[in-house]
């Protein structure tokens, strides 16, 4: 059975755009090939951190909502903590409530840039 997920991490600022591109297609990669589904995908750009890590301010933003089977959670962290791209992670399972919540939230924020192009 697949659970619905959600993780946000953060990149070390020192990365240029293409850096961080990279490395979020590469766990976009991870999660498609261990037989996850991609449900939404945010950029939140470069953000002030609320205390430092690893001696840095700021860093790059990124949310990945998706399905994926439990077993395949601790093996994305297991990634996460490799890849010296990545300064902090969180990811969290999404219950039924959460769930309708972030689609609500989705539907708000595509009717609002649909507005602002018409």
């Amino acid at each position: 059975m697949l659970n619905q997920y959600e993780t946000v991490f953060i990149c070390t600022p020192v990365l240029s755009e293409p850096q961080v591109k990279e490395a979020v297609n590469k766990f976009k990669d991870i999660i498609a090939s261990n037989g996850g589904e991609l449900i939404h995908e945010e950029d939140w750009g470069m953000k002030k951190l609320a205390y430092p890590i690893q001696k840095k301010s700021t860093g790059f933003y990124h949310l990945f909502e998706f399905k994926a089977d439990p077993a395949f959670i601790t093996k994305m962290e297991t990634d996460f903590r490799r890849d010296e791209r990545v300064i902090r992670f969180m990811t969290v399972k999404l219950d039924k409530y959460a769930a309708a919540y972030s689609e609500k939230r989705r539907n708000l924020r595509k009717a609002k840039t649909e507005k602002k192009e018409a």
